[in-house]
């Protein structure tokens, strides 16, 4: 199964992540605001604890960050 690390759980970030969840994929979610990787767990998704940790491993890494 391919492994996918998202960084960034925001307003965009978090629904995509859950959709990815949704579809089967074994996903790895960090965000710097806590709140937000606790949201992605509640969706049964995976937090790491750093940016490095949640790439470990990854095939695939996604970024949906903000400009600026």
């Amino acid at each position: 199964m391919t492994k996918i690390a998202f960084i960034g759980l925001g307003n965009m970030g978090l629904p995509m992540a859950r959709n990815l969840l949704k579809a089967g994929h074994e996903v790895v979610g960090f965000d710097v605001v806590e709140e937000r990787r606790e949201a992605f767990a509640q969706a049964g998704g995976r937090t790491a604890s750093s940016i490095a940790e949640a790439v470990a491993d990854a095939d695939v890494v996604i970024t949906m960050l903000p400009a600026g």
